[in-house]
């Protein structure tokens, strides 16, 4: 009896331990399973993306320009180019109030000599570029230290230049947002008018074009004598004000149309009052506009020139004497953007009248009495024109020892004695004012 309880005891015990364990088996499974489902969830579920840093500058062409020129007679400029959210190049530049080339043509074309003439370390364009290279590098125009109120930095090996300008207006340019590029090919376009007006001034415009855009212009004008209208009224001689009552001088009123030509453009939306090119459209420009208008037209359409080889300005020469036939010649030229743009081949006798205005009354007689095929002062505008289209007086050739060519079209004259007078005015220099 006893042995059948005990083993009755035993046969529930092991029923109770199998139903534990059992149990037990169940329990580790479900946990297991729940772990394994959290850990596929937690594989399965995306990882979150490192987020991009937002572009610092929008992908684009800026450009700023100084508000005035400098006493230095340029007015710098800053291009900047963003792609992908950086700067990849930035262009550091100037205007001339005098027009023509932009600063680093200018000074490619030798005409600056810093080095030469200041015993830089090295000349503008090449300090330009390194600090071009140096915001490109940094990114930001703020990233520069100066060492003093001048602008100048030690931050930037080998530029020894201020450098304040270029990056505050690559400050102001990236400010102020992305402007593309503008339509024109960059480069100096120059035009001037034909003939003489009866005031007896011969007007031009230079214009300089920088990321395709007017970013510099020079209306200006010369007289027979290749004076610089804007030099000759600045000095007090055109007197607009003092005799003529206009509510300022020429040159001032001319700076104002240049401003509107460069704020605008072009003269596309301008509006004259008169036949004689008045408009109202240009605050405190009361002289006619309408040829200047006409000068940009033909300038832009003629497209960019080549920098030439001399320095700007008026350059004249004289013989010595009277020659037998009773004239003492002269010549008296206008170089702008390097290029002589202007040549007037005259003369005087001992009465003090002029040879061409004196050919051109009449008095000469070259076809009436000595049967020539034009007279003087129409063969002497073939030869200026000659001149004008080399460039060098030295590009000409005589038939004989009196000087006569079969070189220029139309110049019957013997012309050798205007290019030994060319070469004096040259050598000469420029006239100082």
């Amino acid at each position: 009896m006893k042995r059948n309880s005990l083993l009755t005891c035993l046969v529930l015990l092991s029923s109770v331990a199998l139903l534990v364990t059992g149990c037990s088996k169940e329990a580790v499974k479900s946990e297991t399973e729940a772990a394994e489902t959290v850990v596929k969830q937690v594989v399965a579920a995306p990882v979150p993306a490192k987020q991009a840093e937002p572009a610092k500058y929008a992908d684009g062409i800026y450009f700023a320009m100084d508000d005035a020129f400098a006493s230095s007679g340029w007015k710098e400029t800053a291009t900047v180019t963003v792609q992908g959210g950086k700067i990849v190049s930035a262009d550091w530049n100037g205007v001339n109030s005098n027009g023509g080339a932009d600063k680093k043509t200018f000074d490619k074309a030798g005409k600056y000599n810093m080095v030469k003439f200041g015993n830089a370390q090295a000349d503008w364009s090449v300090q330009a570029a390194k600090a071009e290279a140096y915001l490109v590098s940094t990114q930001d125009p703020a990233k520069i230290t100066y060492k003093d109120n001048e602008g100048h930095t030690d931050d930037i090996a080998g530029v020894s230049v201020h450098v304040s300008a270029f990056f505050n207006l690559a400050a102001k340019a990236l400010s102020a947002g992305p402007v593309g590029r503008g339509p024109l090919a960059d480069g100096v376009y120059f035009a001037i008018d034909e003939a003489y007006a009866s005031s007896g001034w011969k007007d031009y415009v230079s214009l300089t074009v920088i990321n395709g855009r007017i970013a510099g212009a020079d209306w200006s004008g010369v007289n027979m004598a290749n004076q610089d209208k804007k030099a000759f009224d600045k000095a007090g001689n055109y007197n607009m004000v003092k005799f003529g009552g206009a509510q300022a001088d020429w040159y001032v009123q001319a700076e104002k149309a240049e401003a509107y030509l460069i704020a605008n453009q072009d003269f596309a939306k301008l509006s004259y009052s008169d036949n004689e090119g008045h408009t109202d459209d240009i605050a405190g420009v009361s002289v006619h506009v309408g040829g200047f208008a006409n000068l940009v037209g033909k300038a832009l359409a003629a497209g960019p020139v080549a920098i030439g080889s001399y320095a700007d300005g008026t350059y004249f020469a004289s013989e010595d004497a009277f020659g037998s036939t009773g004239w003492k010649e002269t010549v008296s030229l206008f170089v702008s953007n390097g290029r002589i743009v202007n040549v007037n081949w005259s003369g005087v006798n001992e009465n003090g009248d002029d040879k061409k205005a004196y050919s051109a009354d009449g008095s000469y007689g070259m076809v009436a009495i000595g049967k020539a095929s034009a007279e003087w002062h129409v063969q002497a505008a073939a030869v200026e024109n000659y001149l004008l289209s080399t460039q060098d007086p030295a590009k000409i050739s005589y038939k004989d020892s009196e000087g006569h060519t079969d070189d220029i079209g139309g110049a019957s004259i013997h012309v050798s004695s205007f290019f030994t007078l060319v070469n004096k005015a040259l050598a000469a220099g420029v006239v100082k004012k």
